[in-house]
């Protein structure tokens, strides 16, 4: 049997929401076997962080070289990189491993409002975009790596192409913070994906919950679960937002803030699978 191998290099969440603890249930949830490279500590819970320990570059490469040289590598996730030194180490050691896709999410805020990465981090993330097959920014990271307006729709398409012209990577446009077009007659959420000279827009109903903690980390989880699977990226992400709604609308309601999202789908999967559901 073989089974897609997945590096994740993000920060751990104390509160098990978002971060290494949401990669790791994901990729698993997708049919990966998930590995991981710790670029910082948090601690946090729905309500917000409340301290951040960056992990030295040296020993996040550490972590990439152990995991790579054993067991290999089919795809990478990369989320909260802890700092600018951590980020040129990385996309230097990444640039290295040759075609392996990789998918950035340049994680700056919490859901809570927290500051995950400085100003000299975000500009070190050039380096990343420019060897990723596909960066997953929310409006407000698309705002602060391209400097432009992104208050709807269709500046965030003008933003993402932006990057896209830029770096050379597809760009997966997140809209949730937007506020909601008309479609159909009624409110939607939209999302687009630049790649390849192609636009492809996705249009939802908003699921209304306060657990939405973790989003951008299980979505390019679940992208780069797909690429490693051999999916074309189109496709990748199809399955990887289908699974997001779907751990949203399982929330089990934890915490007084921003709660973690309900990965398992409201199940046991092992019950389901031995029948002792």
């Amino acid at each position: 049997m073989t089974i897609a191998r997945i590096l994740i290099i993000a920060g751990s969440d104390s509160g098990g929401g978002a971060g290494i603890q949401v990669d790791i249930r994901t990729v698993t949830m997708l049919g990966g076997h998930p590995m991981t490279a710790i670029a910082a500590i948090t601690a946090q819970n729905t309500l917000g962080v409340t301290a951040v320990h960056p992990v030295p570059a040296d020993m996040v490469i550490a972590q990439i070289d152990a995991v790579a040289a054993d067991i290999g590598v089919d795809a990478v996730k990369i989320g909260m990189i802890g700092s600018a030194a951590t980020a040129d180490a990385v996309a230097e050691r990444l640039a290295a491993m040759g075609e392996v896709p990789i998918v950035f999410d340049p994680v700056m805020v919490a859901s809570s409002g927290s500051v995950l990465a400085d100003a000299d981090t975000v500009a070190a993330f050039g380096r990343l975009m420019r060897i990723a097959t596909v960066v997953t920014p929310n409006a407000p990271e698309l705002a602060a790596l391209t400097g432009l307006p992104v208050a709807d729709f269709a500046q965030a398409g003008r933003a993402g192409l932006k990057l896209f012209e830029t770096f050379g990577c597809a760009v997966l446009a997140k809209g949730g913070h937007l506020p909601p077009m008309i479609r159909n007659g009624r409110p939607m959420l939209g999302d687009i994906l630049i790649h390849d000279g192609a636009a492809v827009e996705y249009w939802n109903d908003r699921i209304e919950t306060r657990n939405s903690h973790g989003t951008g980390c299980t979505l390019a989880s679940g992208i780069a679960t797909g690429l490693g699977q051999g999916m074309a990226l189109q496709l990748a992400v199809d399955r990887a937002r289908d699974y997001l709604r779907a751990a949203l609308a399982a929330a089990p309601g934890l915490g007084a803030g921003h709660g973690p999202m309900g990965h398992a789908l409201g199940g046991v999967p092992f019950d389901a699978m031995t029948g002792l559901a």
